[in-house]
């Protein structure tokens, strides 16, 4: 199985909640958080679960090659987590070296990492690809995350595609879709007034966890989900509804 973006966050609880189901070996992709991504190893392998970490950035196309070679495409589980808004920038400070990071990390290394794994997920007639999408690409993000909402939506447009292509061959593609989640995202990109604003509008009176986001992954993961072919679903409290 492998983890993107596997040092905190949701990518953490994630490779965690699934380690407790009984997956046998995790590959954890992280950036820069070392001290973080070995936190997760730990927390995995006191299931019994072996895990090994991988160090690339994925929001350059020579990170996400250089990942790609590292890496063992012969897996069952991929979860396309990595992702990040990088820095809140309105239009016209928006310069094209952050357009390709933004595009890179949130949907292009989710895009070659599905084309990596997918041979040997057809091979075998099954696998599983859940992606990371975000509230973000409903409602166009906050003021200088247009260009991280865009992206979002293009996962969620992917998510769609490769699982019509896919699921002939025993391949489940799906996504989810986070609203505001406490955690090292928001404390580094929100204000507390900005999440302040969100609770006083979600129906559920809270902020999400990451562990609300992991079990809905584990789901996606299980047979329980046989049937479920490109949807994203929504985690966000009621906060926005379809």
């Amino acid at each position: 199985m492998l983890v993107t973006g596997a040092s905190r966050g949701i990518g953490a609880a994630t490779a965690i909640a699934l380690a407790r189901q009984g997956v046998r070996h995790i590959t954890l992709q992280y950036n820069t958080c070392r001290e973080g991504v070995e936190k997760t190893i730990e927390a995995v392998q006191r299931s019994g679960v072996h895990a090994a970490a991988i160090q690339a950035d994925l929001s350059v196309t020579s990170g996400i090659h250089s990942f790609l070679k590292a890496f063992d495409p012969k897996v069952d589980i991929v979860i396309n987590n990595a992702g990040s808004l990088i820095q809140r920038t309105r239009l016209a400070e928006i310069s094209e070296d952050l357009f390709d990071r933004v595009s890179n990390l949130n949907y292009k290394s989710a895009w070659m990492i599905a084309q990596a794994v997918a041979p040997h997920m057809a091979a075998q007639s099954s696998g599983v690809i859940v992606n990371l999408s975000s509230i973000a690409a409903r409602n166009g993000g906050g003021i200088g995350a247009s260009l991280y909402a865009a992206s979002k939506a293009a996962v969620a447009c992917i998510t769609k595609g490769l699982a019509r292509e896919l699921a002939p061959q025993g391949i489940r593609v799906n996504a989810v879709s986070p609203g505001t989640i406490d955690n090292d995202f928001h404390q580094q990109f929100s204000t507390q007034a900005m999440l302040d604003n969100v609770v006083a509008q979600t129906p559920a009176g809270r902020l999400g966890t990451n562990e609300d986001v992991a079990d809905v992954i584990v789901f996606l993961c299980s047979d329980a989900a046989r049937y479920i072919h490109g949807q994203t679903i929504e985690i966000n409290g009621g906060g926005f509804m379809i």
